[in-house]
């Protein structure tokens, strides 16, 4: 038999697949994936019920629904200031992941040189290296996770096609600030580079903060591409709505990748989501205080049990530390033992890293986007497992 795509087939299943399977196995709470539970607006789930009765069921136009292209522009003008004209600068894309393989598959050419940091959501790499693109890998470190400035500007080099950023960042958390910013697109300007911004928790931003996309740096409005999602915003993730907004320019050959990939995504979900979008802007205000006071909670049942947390300022992540507890095993050990032993699901933080030999194993990721009385009772379960009696 001849062998398979030799980039794709060398990738095994997803941590999170594993790690919700075993949680099924195990009728463990599963603080693994990222999925939110109890934050799903009602007018956002109303607005897809009424526009699924109604129809139509064909194919929207491949861009995006106007009503949807409007919102996004109208969204980005409100809280960020750009002027975003949903014509030429605006696509709707079946989810983020997406919309990131479209970015990366529309403007990388074998051999260009692609900048990432590390951790890093799972799907970047696989994207990049079947689009031809050489990954040049730099790390932020826990726990404060400052960003390496000498290592990034080294990472970058005459042959650096764009750089991938991904602010707030999965899994640790962090969101760069404006001096980070200024660094990154000072370098994209040196390089004659793009930058693919990864943005889907926009609005999971915490303690007063407010995100700022590199789009609105100056220099940066025709190298970057936003990526937003529907499903991190709204709660919904098996939608899979999501949207790239950037230069026309810039757009074209992405819209190109799009088309021969999904080509559309359903009208109706769409349709609600520019409900969604059209709301007042205190109802997505609103979304990161929800969200910290679920941060919150996790963050202190978890060290009222004796693990060290580290500092979550964005996305719905909290990290912490295994050996706050006693366990001197590997992260994939503990979040293996966790669900078969105390009935609590987190991802192993250490396949967010390439190379397993030199990634950080002594972190595990616990997701807080749940209900109360779920993240109450994975810590009593992980408190009676860790400290009985």
């Amino acid at each position: 038999m001849k062998a398979a795509n030799a980039v794709l087939s060398s990738y095994g299943t997803t941590i999170f697949t594993v790690m919700s399977t075993l949680a099924q196995k195990h009728g463990a709470i599963n603080l693994g994936q990222g999925f939110p539970e109890g934050l799903e607006p009602p007018a956002v789930l109303r607005a897809a019920a009424e526009a699924a009765e109604a129809g139509p069921h064909q194919y929207p136009p491949m861009m995006g629904i106007p009503a949807l292209r409007q919102a996004i522009a109208a969204h980005d003008r409100h809280f960020y200031g750009l002027d975003v004209d949903p014509e030429t600068e605006v696509m709707v894309t079946s989810g983020a992941t997406e919309a990131l393989a479209d970015c990366l598959f529309g403007l990388i050419e074998p051999g260009d040189e692609v900048v990432l940091i590390e951790p890093l959501y799972d799907s970047y790499l696989p994207i990049v290296r079947r689009a031809g693109g050489i990954p040049r890998l730099v790390r932020v470190a826990p726990p404060d996770w400052t960003l390496p400035r000498q290592a990034l500007a080294e990472a970058f080099s005459e042959r650096t096609k764009l750089v991938l950023l991904n602010s707030p960042m999965n899994p640790s958390a962090k969101v760069f600030d404006d001096d980070d910013l200024a660094f990154l697109a000072e370098l994209v300007l040196r390089h004659d580079a793009y930058a693919v911004c990864d943005e889907v928790y926009e609005h999971l931003v915490f303690d007063g903060r407010r995100h700022r996309p590199l789009i609105t740096l100056p220099g940066m409005r025709d190298r970057c591409l936003r990526i937003g999602s529907a499903g991190k915003t709204f709660s919904v993730t098996s939608w899979k709505v999501g949207y790239v907004v950037a230069a026309p320019a810039l757009l074209a050959p992405v819209a190109k990748a799009h088309q021969f990939l999904t080509f559309t995504t359903p009208t109706c979900l769409q349709h609600a989501v520019a409900v969604g979008l059209g709301q007042e802007p205190a109802v997505l205000d609103h979304l990161a205080v929800d969200m910290a006071a679920r941060r919150d909670r996790l963050a202190e049942g978890l060290r009222d049990i004796g693990f060290p947390v580290l500092h979550s300022a964005g996305t719905y992540f909290l990290t912490a530390d295994i050996r706050g507890v006693g366990f001197d095993g590997t992260d994939e050990d503990f979040c293996r033992h966790i669900t078969e032993a105390a009935g609590v699901t987190a991802v192993p933080f250490s396949a967010f890293y390439q190379d397993q030999r030199t990634a950080p194993r002594h972190y595990a990721r616990f997701c807080f986007a749940k209900l109360d009385r779920a993240l109450d009772e994975a810590v009593t379960r992980l408190r009676r497992h860790v400290r009985p009696g």
